[in-house]
């Protein structure tokens, strides 16, 4: 054990590998551990352990982070980890994980002891390469402090959304949140699908909503991830966009809304995933409005 902050890192894809890494440029004790070990040990070269199992990754940590890719996934996971864990130690949960896994995850980390803070995060490759991810986060007042220096590590803002973390507060505005992303990708792709169907140069579009309302960053960079196929690596993959917008059609239906658009999307993105894309960035949804991969 050290004076330093010891913090474990359970998942190292796209956004966990980021964290880890910056969890490690800000001078804390990092171990990580990822099921396929190829895509943790990259990390080495930033000072960060690589655990061999989550067990010995998260031994003497007083932080452990899970960010993996669903709740069965990080509840699997901890329970791998179990015999290593500290009691009283944090759990910050910043896996999407969705309302049905939450009592889970609580009863969990009740039984272990363990200060839950469920804590999702909102942006993609970038914010979170850069430690400007937004955390959204909800968990014990009186434990914040232990926790501080690994969200300000990971991210440029932490919004409290309430002080127990099985409630699922964070995880709520993370869904909502999340459903206007996806919407909003899926809109992107369908403008383009559209143009080239109608013999439409999209310039002509942007250059009609430039400077207004209608006009919007997200819009112009991602049909620019489309148009100059630059969908790889992804800033945020298919494959987990599928997941989240099926976490978020599940919850309009836990609280008696239907949403049409959040389903059409699931559609669409598991499309675009059959079609072969699903490593690719959100944006591929794009070519579900095609049998065949359109020509240029």
């Amino acid at each position: 054990m050290t004076d330093k902050l010891a913090v474990s890192v359970l998942g190292t894809g796209i956004m966990g590998a980021a964290m880890a890494r910056n969890l490690a440029r800000a001078e804390l004790t990092v171990r990580a551990w990822n099921r396929s070990r190829d895509k943790a040990e990259p990390l080495a070269a930033d000072g960060v352990h690589i655990a061999g199992s989550p067990e010995e990754a998260v031994r003497d940590a007083d932080v452990v982070l899970t960010m993996l890719h669903d709740g069965p996934a990080a509840l699997d996971v901890m329970r791998r980890a179990a015999p290593g864990l500290r009691a009283g130690a944090a759990w910050v949960q910043s896996t999407t994980a969705g309302l049905d896994a939450l009592p889970g995850l609580a009863a969990f980390a009740h039984e272990h002891d363990l200060v839950l803070f469920d804590a999702p995060v909102l942006g993609t490759r970038q914010p979170a390469e850069a430690g400007q991810l937004l955390v959204l986060a909800a968990g014990p007042a009186d434990a914040r402090d232990a926790v501080t220096p690994v969200l300000d590590a990971v991210g440029s803002r932490t919004v409290w959304t309430g002080e127990d973390g099985a409630a699922g507060s964070a995880t709520r505005l993370k869904l909502v949140a999340n459903s206007w992303v996806i919407a909003a990708t899926n809109a992107v792709g369908e403008v383009l699908a559209l143009s080239q169907a109608l013999g439409v140069d999209p310039d002509g579009f942007f250059d009609a909503i430039a400077g207004g309302p209608l006009d919007m960053g997200y819009l112009r960079t991602k049909a620019a991830m489309i148009r100059d196929d630059a969908l790889v690596p992804p800033q945020f993959a298919v494959t987990t966009a599928v997941k989240d917008a099926r976490l978020i059609v599940e919850a309009g239906e836990r609280g008696g809304v239907r949403l049409d658009v959040a389903a059409a999307s699931a559609e669409r993105l598991e499309r675009a995933a059959a079609q072969g894309h699903g490593g690719e960035d959100m944006a591929a949804a794009y070519f579900a409005s095609f049998d065949e991969k359109p020509s240029d």
